[in-house]
């Protein structure tokens, strides 16, 4: 088994500051994450993609695994809804999502997080734990209190990673065309029938 050759950065290359090395390593982890998955990628891989060598990321890291953690640190930033018409709630989550996936997906920490959710326990837990500690509390601000409100902030999430699985990661056709105003506008009555109360789930 051969081992990946450390890639030598051009002699005429700028020095980089200590944070400018540090991002240029998160976001090169973070499009092999998301490319190859967390078994997968390599230190040296990483280092390869930033230009530097394989000691510097584990000067600034350590080891994969906190690499792994650093990388998928998330802050989704979510909208307070608490004074938002009930009606615009549903249109401003699926924009509030297409506006930080739509940039540059590889480099969205939810997605790295998301496509290796399905084979890394790690991953998964780190995914369980966004979404109960950022999107749950988001969106029951935006439901009256009921028995069944965890259910609809739960499904709702579902709905918004579907979303991101099947527009950013699996890239299925049909929903890779849509531009995103045409997915706000389809999808955010799908988003609204979880949150009506009332409503049978």
């Amino acid at each position: 088994m051969t081992s990946e050759p450390l890639a030598e950065p051009p002699a005429d290359r700028p020095r980089r500051t200590s944070e400018a090395t540090k991002a240029a390593i998160l976001a090169a982890a973070r499009a092999r994450f998301a490319e190859h998955g967390y078994e997968r990628t390599t230190i040296r891989g990483v280092a390869g993609d930033a230009g530097i060598d394989a000691s510097m990321v584990m000067r600034y890291f350590g080891s994969k695994e906190q690499l792994f953690e650093a990388a998928l640190a998330i802050d989704l930033k979510l909208p307070d809804v608490r004074d938002v018409p009930p009606d615009d709630v549903p249109a401003l989550f699926v924009r509030h999502f297409l506006d930080r996936w739509e940039g540059d997906p590889t480099d969205d920490a939810l997605l790295v997080l998301l496509r290796s959710a399905v084979t890394n326990d790690q991953a998964a837990a780190r995914m369980r734990d966004v979404f109960a500690r950022q999107v749950a509390p988001a969106v029951l601000a935006a439901l009256p209190p009921g028995p069944d409100a965890p259910a609809r902030a739960a499904l709702l999430s579902a709905q918004l990673l579907g979303l991101a699985l099947a527009r950013y990661l699996l890239r299925l056709p049909p929903v890779l065309a849509l531009a995103p105003e045409q997915v706000e506008e389809l999808y955010a009555p799908a988003l609204a029938a979880v949150l009506t109360p009332g409503r049978p789930l």
